[in-house]
């Protein structure tokens, strides 16, 4: 597997190694000796699958006592997936790192703990697959509004189509009281 380090420290798109011949294709989408071995030693706890629609836009989440590291990819359709350090003194706070995934490309993002996450599909559909280093817990879900002027995402899509809870989210200068603190250690 290929690991490519992005803009943000820690946050790293995956390449894997596929197999494909006359009858189809095989690829690893996980393995922990070689995922610890390029950086990603988190011990993953659940794992999520959502179908989304063309035009949907999820995020951009976050949790903030249980913080979540995430490994995503797509393994139909194609995702504009985003990363926004959301950690409060970090010399990258409030940048963003965006990559295209799909079922195409088999390509994976690493988001670590300390960044906010989303994507919009951009195929007729998407199944959308990643795996958790923490529970979910509604109690404990934040967000950030996707078009918050201040983080100029640029997303690939004008009009997305958002659930009611994700239209709602503050934007990232309404929520620095609660947002975590950087340690030189997470860099």
């Amino acid at each position: 597997m290929n690991v490519i380090e992005t803009p943000l420290p820690g946050v790293l798109v995956i390449e894997p190694r596929v197999f494909s011949d006359q009858r189809g294709f095989f690829l690893e989408t996980y393995h922990r000796q070689r995922y610890t071995a390029s950086g990603i030693d988190e011990i993953f706890v659940q794992d999520n699958h959502s179908r989304s629609a063309h035009g949907t836009l999820r995020g951009l989440h976050f949790q903030l006592k249980s913080p979540q590291g995430k490994l995503v990819r797509v393994s139909a359709g194609e995702v504009f997936d985003v990363a926004v350090d959301i950690r409060r003194g970090s010399p990258y706070f409030g940048q963003w790192f965006g990559e295209y995934l799909s079922g195409e490309n088999n390509k994976q993002m690493y988001v670590p703990p300390g960044f906010a996450h989303g994507f919009c599909v951009l195929s007729e559909t998407a199944d959308f697959m990643y795996k958790c280093s923490d529970f979910y817990d509604p109690t404990d879900e934040q967000g950030v509004a996707w078009d918050d002027p201040a983080l100029a995402i640029d997303w690939p899509i004008d009009q997305p189509i958002l659930s009611k809870k994700d239209a709602a989210l503050p934007k990232m200068s309404e929520l620095m009281d609660c947002l975590p603190r950087f340690a030189m250690s997470q860099v």
